[in-house]
């Protein structure tokens, strides 16, 4: 790009910075240093290809989408958390919003992961132990309790049976007398990615697929800030993938639900802001910067030249992290709170909009409260202390970064080819896109080079080539053992006993027939929520809900592979 293009590029960047608000913060260095809010080349200066850099605000995004970076406003802190019963998860939301949590974040158990009651049988000895336990809209009722969902955006982390469960969020809401249509939060539905890694599945890829596009055209019409999808790569990272594959099978995926969208007849200017993005900040420090820079050029680029998108909000990859589960270690689990700052840096100056931060113990258990302030902190800490909010995309233009987002962008974009190669030339029900994931998750493809990339990793990890400290090198040492959350056999009981009890008290006729209702809606071409929807009012049950729709569509089982 020549010095004249740059210039003017910089010209456009001025205007958008100086009438777009500011915090009124202090934008120096802790020296008293006056900075400026972004920089590049030097005036009068050339540089090839800068059209691939640009400025924040700007196609193709790579340096963030606001031209004032964090000055305009930092990330949202949004702690995940979730255990025990509603009334216990309660008290953690209150405790992280009164030390400055600026959203919350649900963690679910795993019987309603599964769609599953906790009165289930398979439920036994799993209810309350790794997220909090929502049975009914009632449950989701003393979740919130004395948290106003028409002020506070809140996300839910959960996909087999989203739809449900965000019903339930619904209704609790409405009972707090709020204007649904005025609701912001993320719904993360991302089925895809559980049959390529979380492995959280309910029905056969296209009945979960006709649910997700009743949400996105509910969404679009009535709830027009929520954001039903967010289309999640941390799983994908967890299960052992690379930072490539991660980026390509996230991208992947959102691609596909583009398609499912516009073969809604819908308007991809429209349905498009409202999916988010969810990845995985790992601790290699420069290759995650570089993975959330190319992340947002090739949303930009594709939801621009592939499927039309002429909205600016329509080419915009917004983008929550949490740093890697999977970095922590049960060993020395104190230098996990340094694994965490490294790899929440990493977001921050990847330019993520939201972040939770891992606590030191969630290797062993749950968090206790001490260590989930201290995640807590660490961002924080971040935010007010270090300066990184003082300038957009302070990376910008350094050759290793540039480089590596580049390198990474490449391997994504010959992954992307490989999984359309997948789905054939077509005719394609909802897309080529689409047609290659679902090839790929029949044939285990995704699975298959996951398999191998953790395994190379494994390896690498035993030869010493790779290090860990406190596993394989700097194992000594003076630490005690922790004090980790236990939670008690008597939340499961508690939560069986109280299901009980609303099973009695309420009117099992009209749960019946709103049931019903529902499975005969399922069987045109009618959008299910507003009869999922009354299912939930008449205190239908998560269980009943899904069983119903399980005895409609059947449940998937994932084929044997060798």
């Amino acid at each position: 790009m020549d010095a004249d293009e740059i210039a003017a590029g910089r010209a456009r960047w001025q205007a958008r910075y100086d009438a777009a608000r500011k915090r009124d913060a202090d934008f120096t260095t802790l020296s008293g240093m006056t900075v400026d809010p972004v920089y590049g080349p030097p005036e009068g200066v050339a540089y090839p290809g800068f059209d691939r850099i640009g400025w924040p605000g700007e196609y193709p995004y790579t340096r963030g989408l606001y031209p004032t970076g964090y000055r305009g406003r930092t990330w949202t802190i949004r702690q995940f958390a979730g255990f025990g019963n509603a009334q216990q998860t309660n008290e953690r939301y209150k405790m992280i919003l009164g030390a400055g949590g600026g959203g919350l974040s649900v963690a679910f158990d795993m019987p309603t992961l599964m769609g599953r009651d906790s009165d289930d049988p398979q439920s036994l000895g799993e209810v309350g132990h790794c997220g909090v336990a929502i049975d009914s809209a009632a449950d989701m009722e003393v979740l919130f309790d004395g948290i106003d969902l028409a002020g506070v955006t809140t996300s839910m982390t959960i996909s087999g049976p989203a739809v449900p469960v965000f019903c339930m969020y619904l209704v609790a809401a409405e009972r707090q007398g709020a204007d649904l249509s005025t609701l912001d939060g993320t719904l993360q539905t991302d089925i895809f990615k559980e049959y390529i890694a979380q492995k959280e599945w309910l029905f056969d890829p296209e009945p979960h697929l006709r649910l997700i596009g009743d949400l996105m055209e509910y969404c679009a019409g009535e709830i027009p800030k929520y954001k039903p999808l967010s289309v999640s790569g941390y799983h994908i990272r967890e299960a052992g993938s690379t930072a490539a594959q991660e980026l390509a099978y996230t991208l992947a995926d959102g691609f596909g639900y583009v398609e499912l969208g516009l073969s809604r007849g819908l308007d991809v200017n429209v349905f498009a802001p409202g999916l988010s993005f969810f990845f995985d900040s790992h601790v290699d420090f420069f290759e995650e910067i570089a993975k959330f820079r190319a992340a947002r050029r090739i949303w930009a680029r594709w939801l621009r030249d592939v499927y039309g998108a002429t909205s600016e909000k329509a080419l915009w990859l917004k983008f929550h992290t949490q740093t890697a589960g999977v970095s922590l270690t049960a060993q020395q689990p104190v230098n996990n709170v340094v694994r965490t700052a490294v790899e929440a840096l990493a977001a921050v100056l990847g330019g993520t909009n939201s972040l939770h931060t891992n606590a030191l113990d969630e290797t062993l258990a749950l968090p206790t409260d001490e260590s989930a302030e201290i995640a807590l902190r660490t961002q924080q800490v971040l935010m007010e202390e270090t300066g990184v909010t003082n300038v957009a995309d302070p990376l910008g233009g350094a050759w290793y970064v540039e480089a590596l987002t580049d390198r990474i962008e490449a391997e994504a974009e010959e992954i992307f080819a490989r999984i359309r190669q997948l789905g054939g030339d077509g005719p394609h029900k909802i897309g080529p896109m689409a047609s290659g994931i679902l090839r790929g998750i029949e044939d285990g493809w995704f699975t298959g080079h996951i398999a191998e990339s953790a395994f190379a990793y494994q390896q690498a990890l035993e030869k010493g080539e790779k290090k860990i400290v406190g596993v394989n090198c700097h194992t000594g040492t003076v630490a005690k053992d922790l004090e980790i959350l236990r939670i008690s056999h008597e939340v499961e009981l508690k939560q069986r006993r109280v299901l009980a009890e609303r099973k009695a008290g309420r009117d099992d006729a009209a749960v019946k027939a709103a049931v019903q209702r529902m499975v005969e809606v399922a069987r045109t071409g009618d959008n299910m929520i507003p009869a999922m929807l009354d299912a939930v009012r008449a205190e239908a049950t998560l269980g009943e809900i899904c069983d119903a729709l399980r005895a409609e569509w059947g449940t998937y089982r994932e084929p044997a592979r060798f």
